[in-house]
């Protein structure tokens, strides 16, 4: 073939090429402009919820109200997740969390979209039981050594041992799917409000210092009757040990109160396995309860060293004979009921019948 020839045919297939773009063009301008603009408008509601949560990463407040139609973040601060004692925190567990845009549900003549993200995140559950147990612990300590503390300075507290726990702590991770109603406003794509799931998410499952604490303490209220305790058997103790303690069983007897009447005195070792001084008192729940019905807290008319300890703080790997006393009502058999003090609904239980007669 000539040079010719093959100049000739190379022009015919850049004259086709041209035909072909021009067609596309043509076929664009005709009905093309509107698929541009469906999927243009399509991609920025998505796009909104995409910033939203990068604001939601990064604990970014101000991106996250711009990407709001109502610009309200109030219901953060039901879960202190704006309170600046806990933010570090809060962003630490935050940058963890990832997500993706798994549908959009779009409306163009309604100009609304139903945008759904997938949201891998932070479960903290296990360290906020864990911080406010240490914290309760530590604040009846701190009580009872007659140290003052602020409120302020207990959200410090607060916050230092949430940290402490957080970071000797392997994440545990939860997932969930978030529908957002996404709608135009003006010239931009908007999510209508701040829904509950996307807070639960941000504060990693946190209900708010007051909840948590309120939590912990309806664990260690006594129960009024023995329906709600376990029935032991006779060879049963209240032999336990978690991280923080080790009680062991020594021995039971009847001796007379402050104003001369029966009352029960039960013995115990406790050891102290926490890092920090501790005592009986702040880590131990015992419960006493005759006939059905509680049996009340005393004191003997006789001193005892063993009541003294209970209260008394002992260094770690320590262990002290304890006395609990209680009142009784008549000579039948009393069942004693162990856990651990400010802790959560699944927190080690132990119970033990002692013969009074």
């Amino acid at each position: 073939m000539s040079t010719e020839n093959t100049k000739n045919t190379g022009k015919k297939k850049k004259t086709k090429l041209r035909l072909l773009l021009l067609l596309l063009i043509l076929i664009l301008g005709a009905g093309g402009g509107f698929a541009y603009y469906y999927f243009s408008e399509r991609s920025h509601a998505e796009k909104s919820v995409e910033q939203f949560l990068a604001g939601v990463q990064k604990m970014d407040f101000s991106l996250m109200e711009k990407h709001l139609q109502s610009q309200d973040l109030s219901a953060l601060d039901a879960v202190d997740l704006r309170n600046t004692v806990y933010m570090d925190f809060f962003q630490e567990l935050n940058q963890q969390m990832s997500f993706e845009i798994s549908e959009n549900k779009f409306n163009l003549s309604g100009q609304t979209a139903k945008v759904t993200a997938h949201i891998k995140y932070v479960d903290g559950s296990e360290i906020y039981q864990a911080a406010i147990s240490e914290f309760l612990r530590q604040m009846v300590s701190s009580a009872f050594s007659e140290e003052s503390m602020s409120s302020d300075q207990a959200h410090e507290k607060l916050a230092s041992i949430m940290k402490e726990k957080a970071a000797g702590t392997k994440y545990k991770f939860a997932e969930t799917d978030i529908t957002y109603p996404v709608i135009k406003a003006g010239n931009e794509w908007k999510i209508a409000s701040l829904d509950d799931q996307t807070v639960k998410v941000m504060s990693a499952n946190f209900q708010s210092v007051a909840k948590e604490l309120e939590n912990s303490l309806s664990g260690n209220i006594q129960e009024n009757t023995v329906d709600a305790v376990p029935a032991p058997s006779d060879t049963d103790t209240i032999d336990m040990e978690t991280d923080k303690f080790t009680i062991h069983y020594t021995q039971h007897r009847v001796g007379k109160d402050f104003a001369g009447k029966p009352c029960l005195l039960v013995y115990y070792d406790y050891t102290n396995n926490g890092s920090a001084s501790s005592s009986a008192m702040v880590d131990v729940n015992i419960q006493a309860y005759q006939n059905g019905k509680v049996c009340d807290a005393s004191i003997p008319e006789a001193n005892d060293s063993a009541v003294d300890n209970f209260i008394k703080e002992i260094e770690p790997g320590k262990t002290v004979n304890v006395c609990q006393v209680f009142s009784l009502s008549d000579e039948s058999d009393v069942t004693l009921k162990a856990n651990e003090t400010f802790t959560f609904n699944d927190g080690k239980t132990a119970s033990q019948i002692l013969k009074i007669k």
